[in-house]
């Protein structure tokens, strides 16, 4: 039996040519809401993307495009994404970043995809402050964790993050980006491994658990049994 390909919310600086296949439909979002989608002349969401891939070949995939040429992007510009890829009814969002600013818009839209049954992952530095959204309910917190090589994944369950996944961008290197990495990075392996349970038939509510599971490292320890 063929499974339909999961329908993937990535919110980041867009993507590259040769990814525009997996796309179904993409939206830009910045301050000024008249100005078109444009290349990712950041390269973050392309490599964001390039992992994903690397665990999910087939996805569909939906482009919200947040961040404009300067890397620079508002609450509100994360919320419209959020309210416009659940309209699109995704499965799952991936937002390979973090507002320092906790504020209510964003955290409403947050909600609103949560009540939606939609899987929300977010980047939490390893360190410092929360950041949002990672840090509203529901919301599963990633970031990277160097004890992890690529398929592998921790439980951390801490104040910073409930998942790490691996920080180095190895599955990307054609993107020319070797600066990328960290919390995106690792919340980008954990997400193309969900992506791919989910391609195989797991249920989104069952996603934590199964995270929980298949952990490679529980906490500050390698998992042993």
């Amino acid at each position: 039996m063929n499974m339909m390909p999961p329908r993937l919310g990535l919110v980041d600086s867009g993507l590259s040519e040769g990814q525009e296949r997996y796309v179904v439909a993409g939206r830009a979002f910045f301050a000024n809401t008249t100005e078109p989608m444009m290349p990712d002349t950041l390269g973050h969401g392309t490599a964001v993307c390039d992992v994903i891939l690397h665990y999910a070949p087939k996805l569909a995939l939906y482009n919200a495009q947040v961040f404009d040429g300067r890397g620079v992007t508002t609450a509100a510009s994360v919320a419209a994404a959020l309210d416009w890829l659940v309209q699109e009814k995704v499965s799952m969002i991936n937002l390979s970043l973090g507002l320092r600013e906790d504020r209510e818009i964003l955290k409403e839209a947050c909600a609103k995809a949560v009540a939606a049954g939609i899987i929300l992952i977010a980047a939490s530095p390893a360190q410092g402050k929360a950041t949002y959204p990672s840090a509203y309910p529901g919301v599963i917190r990633a970031t990277g964790d160097a004890r992890c090589a690529v398929g592998e994944i921790s439980f951390l369950d801490s104040a910073q993050a409930d998942f790490g996944g691996c920080a180095r961008l190895d599955q990307a290197r054609h993107t020319g980006r070797s600066n990328i990495g960290g919390s995106s990075i690792g919340t980008a392996h954990v997400c193309g491994q969900i992506v791919a349970y989910l391609q195989a038939g797991g249920s989104i509510s069952s996603v934590r658990e199964w995270l929980v599971s298949r952990a490679d490292y529980l906490h500050n320890e390698r998992r042993t049994e």
